[in-house]
């Protein structure tokens, strides 16, 4: 089998193909990764680098000749799209990259499909903060919840998931879409909430938290994720979206304090900062389709998890 990961040397597509390469033995990745500053040849390990089953490409999903060529060449399987800018604030500040990379990438892996018969199944990874932002007496996110993106960023992620339903809708495409809530674990950049905070921390440095800190986010482990995506590529079902989340919903200053308290260290380097424009107040996911549809459940303790990371 043969299988295209984008966005293989960041975070999460780094984390699935060290999955999928662990659990399937008969399985050659090809990873197509435009190596931005999230990214990191570290992020492989030397096991997988060397070996016959993993190759690497540096190169913008937006090229389509070559993201073509390879997938012709090898007669690629599967397609899982990890490759996004994936940060709120920068998206912010510019959101140019992330129209570029989300919204136009995502259309010209879509728009291959057509010249691509090997492909099986193409899997849109996504995010919960394409449905918007709760209040805390709200229920949890379904599948079936209006899109109501706030930030520059979730809107380029819901614009990429309404493609990939035009295109499934219009074309028959074998398309299928995962929305996940906040991901933490190895590989992590350090912009991010958890590596940040662990970071300062062991550096004697002031952890800057939003706001007063009572925002929620629904937290799970990058590696239950990884085997969401799994049992959704291989057994989900086509044209259908699956919400992936942790049941964990933990407000951000309370991950702080239980950093800190893991690393010893005193609350006093806490440091409120003025709140990030358009903040949402709570995430949170209902995964009740993917448990009952694909008998998938998260395993990793978040306690347990977080610990292992400081």
């Amino acid at each position: 089998m043969n299988l295209l990961v984008t966005g293989g040397l960041g975070f999460i597509g780094s984390n699935f193909i060290k999955y999928i390469f662990n659990k399937y033995e008969n399985y050659h990745i090809y990873n197509v990764d435009l190596k931005t500053y999230a990214a990191s040849y570290d992020n492989i390990s030397d096991e997988i680098n060397n070996s016959d089953r993993y190759s690497l490409s540096i190169c913008d999903i937006n090229d389509t000749d070559r993201i073509r060529n390879l997938i012709q060449k090898y007669d690629v399987n599967y397609i899982i799209n990890f490759a996004a800018e994936s940060h709120v604030d920068k998206s912010i500040n510019n959101s140019t990259p992330f129209v570029q990379t989300n919204i136009n990438g995502t259309h010209s892996l879509l728009s291959l499909l057509h010249d691509c018969p090997s492909v099986e199944r193409y899997l849109q990874v996504s995010t919960d903060e394409v449905y918007g932002s709760l209040s805390e007496g709200d229920d949890a996110f379904t599948e079936n919840t209006p899109l109501q993106a706030n930030s520059p960023y979730s809107a380029s992620k819901a614009s990429a998931d309404l493609l990939c339903r035009s295109f499934y809708e219009t074309f028959d495409y074998p398309i299928l879409i995962t929305r996940c809530s906040n991901n933490y674990g190895p590989n992590q950049h350090e912009e991010k909430l958890i590596p940040l905070m662990i970071k300062n921390a062991k550096a004697g440095k002031k952890l800057p938290v939003y706001g007063d800190g009572r925002n929620i986010r629904d937290w799970i482990h990058v590696s239950d994720h990884c085997s969401g995506i799994d049992v959704v590529l291989h057994d989900g079902k086509i044209g259908e979206v699956y919400n992936i989340g942790g049941k964990n919903e933990v407000r951000n200053i309370d991950i702080v304090k239980t950093i800190l308290k893991l690393l010893d260290k005193d609350e006093s380097q806490i440091e409120f900062i003025k709140d990030r424009l358009g903040h949402d107040w709570r995430y949170a996911i209902d995964n009740s389709k993917i448990q009952d549809e694909l008998n998938w459940f998260p395993s990793v303790n978040f306690k347990t998890g977080l610990k292992k990371l400081t």
